[in-house]
C-alpha cells in the first residue's frame, strides 16, 4: 500500500469519528467509532503494517508523547486550581474510590495484571492508554494490551449519559432556586481569558524572533531535560519521564520559559494528536473477534466497579465538602473523558435546560468551570502520574 494512500485511509477514519460524534452530540463517541472502523478495516482489507506504512514508527510516537504531555502541563495554574480546591478534592477522591474498589473487590473477579493495566486507561485518556497499552505489550501480554484501549474507547458510552443525567439533575436544582430568587453563587466564577502573550523571560525579545521553531525548541528542550532526570535518577529509582515531562512542562510554565499551550500556538498541535490517536488504534491489529468476546467480562468489570466506587466515594466528599451528589459525581465522571467531552457536554446540558440569556449565564457560571477544572486534574494530571507508577507494577 502505498504511504499516501495509508495516511489518507488513517486521516480519513479520524474525520469520520469527529463527524459522528458531532453530529451526535458525543453520545457516540468519536473513539468508539474510530476503533470499529479501525477493526473492520484490520478484519478485511487493512496491511497490518499500515501506521507503520503512513509513516507512524516507534520513534515518532515517543516524541509525540514527550511534547505533547510537556504541553498538557503548560495547562497547569495553580491559582486556577486553587479557586476549586473542592472540585479537586471531589476529582480526587473520586479517582481513589476507583482504585480501592479495583483493588478490592476488582481482585475477587479479576486478576492483578489485568486490574493493573485497566485502572490508569479508565481513569485517563489516549496518553495512559498508550503507556499501559505499549507497558502490557512488552510484558508480553497481547490480550491486555488490548484491554488498555477497548477501555479507552467504551469508558465514554458509560461517562456521557450519566454525565448529562447528573448535570441536568444539579442545573434544575439552580433553575428552580434561580426562578424564585433564592439562588447565590457561592462558588469561583470562569476566569476571563487574558490577551495570549509571550512567556516572561522572552518578552524583551522581538516578536519575529519568536517564531514556530522557537516554540517547538523551548517545548523540546524541557521535555529533554525531564528525560535527563529520569535516567540520571534511574540508578536510584525508577521514576517515568512522562510523569517528569508533565511536572516540567508546569514548571517551565511557571518561570516563564514556555506559554501556554505551545503544540497549538506552533500549530502542531493536530498532527501530533494524530499521531497518538493511529498508533493507539494500531494495537487493534492484535484483536481478533475471540479476544474481544475473552475481553468482553474483564472491559465490563473494570468500568462496572470503577464507576461504583467512583460514586461512593464522590458522594461522600461531597457531603463534607457542601457539594451536591449530582454535582460531585458529575465532576468526577470527567475522568472518563476530560477535555473537550466536559465542555461539551456541559454546555448542551445547558442548551437543553433554558433558552433565557440570564439563565445560561447563572449555569454557565456554575457548571462549567469546575467541569472544566475536573477534567484537567483527572485526564491531564492524575492518568499520567498513575499510569506512570503503574507500569512498574505489572510484573
Amino acid at each position: 500500500m502505498p504511504q499516501l494512500l495509508a495516511f489518507s485511509l488513517l486521516a480519513l477514519i479520524l474525520w469520520i469519528g469527529d463527524l459522528v460524534s458531532t453530529r451526535t452530540r458525543s453520545w457516540l463517541p468519536s473513539v468508539f467509532v474510530c476503533a470499529v472502523l479501525f477493526l473492520a478495516g484490520y478484519w478485511t482489507f487493512f496491511p497490518e503494517d499500515i501506521v507503520q506504512t503512513a509513516g507512524f514508527e516507534t520513534p515518532i510516537v515517543f516524541l509525540a508523547m514527550y511534547l505533547l504531555i510537556t504541553n498538557m502541563g503548560t495547562l497547569l495554574s495553580v491559582k486556577e486550581l486553587g479557586l476549586q480546591w473542592r472540585t479537586v478534592v471531589i476529582a480526587l477522591a473520586g479517582i481513589g474510590g476507583i482504585i480501592a474498589l479495583l483493588f478490592t473487590v476488582g481482585l475477587l473477579v479479576l486478576d492483578w495484571q489485568t486490574v493493573v493495566v485497566g485502572t490508569p486507561p479508565l481513569v485517563g485518556g489516549v496518553v495512559a492508554s498508550l503507556i499501559m497499552s505499549q507497558a502490557a505489550a512488552d510484558a508480553g501480554l497481547q490480550a491486555l494490551s488490548v484491554l488498555a484501549i477497548l477501555i479507552y474507547v467504551m469508558q465514554g458510552f458509560a461517562g456521557y449519559p450519566l454525565t448529562a443525567i447528573m448535570l441536568k439533575r444539579e442545573g434544575r436544582r439552580v433553575l428552580s432556586l434561580q426562578r424564585e430568587g433564592r439562588w447565590t453563587s457561592g462558588g469561583p466564577q470562569a476566569e476571563t481569558v487574558e490577551t495570549p502573550q509571550p512567556p516572561r523571560l522572552f518578552r524583551a525579545m522581538p516578536a519575529a524572533y519568536d517564531t514556530v521553531y522557537f516554540k517547538l525548541l523551548r517545548l523540546g528542550a524541557v521535555a529533554l531535560a525531564a528525560w535527563g532526570v529520569s535516567e540520571l535518577v534511574k540508578p536510584v529509582f525508577a521514576i517515568s519521564p512522562f510523569v517528569l515531562c508533565l511536572v516540567f512542562g508546569v514548571i517551565a510554565t511557571s518561570a516563564g520559559f514556555l506559554e501556554r499551550e505551545p503544540l497549538r500556538k506552533s500549530n502542531a498541535f493536530g498532527f501530533t494528536i494524530l499521531i497518538l490517536m493511529v498508533f493507539i488504534f494500531d494495537g487493534l491489529k492484535r484483536a481478533t473477534p475471540e479476544m474481544l468476546m475473552d475481553l468482553a467480562v474483564p472491559l465490563v468489570a473494570i468500568i462496572a466497579i470503577g464507576l461504583v466506587g467512583m460514586y461512593l466515594a464522590s458522594l461522600i466528599t461531597g457531603r463534607l465538602l457542601g457539594v451536591t451528589p449530582a454535582m460531585a459525581f458529575a465532576c468526577s465522571l470527567t475522568a472518563l473523558y476530560g477535555f473537550p467531552a466536559d465542555y461539551i457536554i456541559t454546555k448542551d446540558v445547558i442548551d437543553t435546560l433554558t433558552d433565557d440569556a440570564t439563565e445560561r449565564e447563572v449555569l454557565t457560571a456554575h457548571l462549567l468551570p469546575p467541569m472544566l477544572v475536573a477534567g484537567f486534574v483527572t485526564v491531564t494530571m492524575v492518568s499520567v502520574v498513575l499510569a506512570g507508577i503503574f507500569v512498574g507494577l505489572i510484573a
